[in-house]
């Protein structure tokens, strides 16, 4: 059921002293959905499988990252005060866990790489 039970072998646990109305109509959509998609599956030969992908720390910097030179650092940093680029690193830190927390792995690494440059900038004045 939702994020739950996303994962190929997960599964949802709903406690209750009694199944309502209204978890009865979940619990039948799901496994509406759950047999229409069991039939695309078998008719089109596609075996479900779990993603094989590392998670990292979202705050780790990524080996393949790229890192701009010390121009480009520079050149973010170009008129801010040492200040203004903490509280802007200090804003991003925010949006990157928010990121993190909203499952937007994706956008949490572009906001940790932006806010490793601002970091570097901050170094360079």
């Amino acid at each position: 059921m939702g994020r739950a039970a996303r994962n190929l072998y997960g599964k949802a646990v709903l406690y209750a002293d009694r199944i309502t109305g209204s978890m009865q109509r979940a619990i039948n959509e799901t496994d509406r959905r759950r047999n229409k998609q069991i039939a695309y599956n078998e008719l089109h030969g596609i075996t479900p499988t779990a993603i094989k992908k590392k998670v990292s720390d979202v705050m780790d910097l990524g080996q393949d990252a790229d890192l701009p030179k010390v121009a480009e650092k520079i050149k973010l940093a170009k008129g801010k005060t040492p200040y203004q680029l903490q509280a802007e690193i200090k804003q991003l830190e925010q949006k990157m866990l928010q990121h993190a927390k909203d499952l937007e792995f994706e956008l949490a690494a572009q906001v940790r790489d932006q806010i490793h440059q601002l970091r570097e900038a901050l170094l360079e004045i």
